[in-house]
């Protein structure tokens, strides 16, 4: 009897080879549906009205902390969230992720209801050269030529687009340096997307039911005062939040950062395609030049991120679940 393990037959690594095929195919599945939704989500804002933005944020709140709280008890992921609430730094990280995000999804819902889906699509398009100039500022990273050229191309775009406008994209900006807080607390925290997202919404809770009663008082509140079929849209926001982010989590256990990364730019193509083609708003030279600059910054941005990659030739590993931050919107 030899020590020796036996070699896998060539019919076993064939088999081994077609199941990390399957999984693969799965994860670009799971990854696309994910960003598909996220980047339809201009088209299903809308049919909330006439119900302001800042009463469907609250209503998203609510109902994304029903629904995440079932998923948790499904999950039995009881124990994480506790344990993310009692440590201290973890708590009060996922407190800060809470306050950016209401930010975010609040400036998107009134941006998107009001006539800006370009804008905020564009927030999304330029916050990976965002995150790039944070890595510098915060971390004191050294950026390589060719991302200093990206972020020059997107500094020049900002200028041209303010030109256009007349006024700073305040919109994408928001949009843009609020994710970018939000990726970095999710990243610093280190907890499971659903039980991430169960603890802001609790964070949130408080806040949400209060500003529905300040509403109701008022007079302003649609709920329960637009018929059942306005009452059911605005409950479905727990949905529509928390099942693009069950395929992100999806998508993130079976492919490489590499592919989420190209993943990403899925949605805020798709929030550009409907502000330009259904909702057809106005697109001047100017902002199509803005635009282009910024494109020409990602390209260059994806050029030289794969290149590192082969430089470096490190061998795709499958990330965690934490590895990516899912997109807040």
């Amino acid at each position: 009897m030899t020590g020796a393990a036996e070699s896998p037959t060539e019919a076993e690594i064939q088999t081994q080879t077609e199941a990390e095929r399957h999984h693969l195919r799965r994860g670009y599945l799971f990854g696309v549906l994910a960003y598909l939704l996220w980047g339809l989500f201009p088209l299903y804002w809308p049919l909330l009205e006439p119900a302001s933005a800042l009463e469907i944020l609250a209503h998203r709140v609510v109902w994304s902390l029903a629904f995440v709280a079932l998923l948790v008890w499904r999950g039995r992921s009881w124990p994480a969230v506790r344990h993310a609430i009692a440590v201290p730094r973890t708590r009060w990280l996922l407190v800060l992720a809470a306050i950016v995000v209401a930010v975010n999804w609040g400036v998107y819902i009134w941006g998107v209801n009001s006539g800006h889906i370009i804008e905020t699509s564009l927030g999304y398009f330029i916050n990976p050269l965002l995150s790039i100039v944070a890595g510098v500022l915060i971390f004191k990273e050294r950026l390589r030529q060719m991302q200093w050229v990206a972020v020059g191309i997107a500094s020049l775009a900002i200028v041209v687009l303010t030109v256009d406008y007349g006024r700073l994209p305040w919109i994408a900006l928001i949009l843009a340096f609020s994710f970018a807080t939000y990726g970095f607390c999710k990243k610093s925290a280190g907890v499971g997307a659903v039980e991430s997202l169960a603890v802001e919404t609790a964070v949130l809770f408080i806040p949400a039911v209060v500003t529905l009663f300040v509403l109701q008082l008022q007079g302003t509140l649609v709920y329960g005062h637009d018929g059942g079929g306005n009452a059911l849209l605005l409950m479905s926001t727990g949905l529509v939040t928390a099942i693009p982010l069950l395929f992100f989590g999806a998508a993130a256990r079976r492919l490489p950062l590499s592919a989420i990364g190209m993943l990403q730019y899925l949605a805020p193509v798709l929030q550009f395609a409907v502000g330009v083609g259904l909702k057809h708003e106005s697109m001047p030279a100017a902002r199509w030049i803005g635009f282009g600059l910024v494109w020409m910054a990602l390209v260059l941005l994806s050029m030289d991120a794969l290149r590192q990659r082969r430089a470096m030739a490190v061998t795709p590993v499958t990330p965690e679940p934490d590895a990516a931050v899912e997109p807040a919107i």
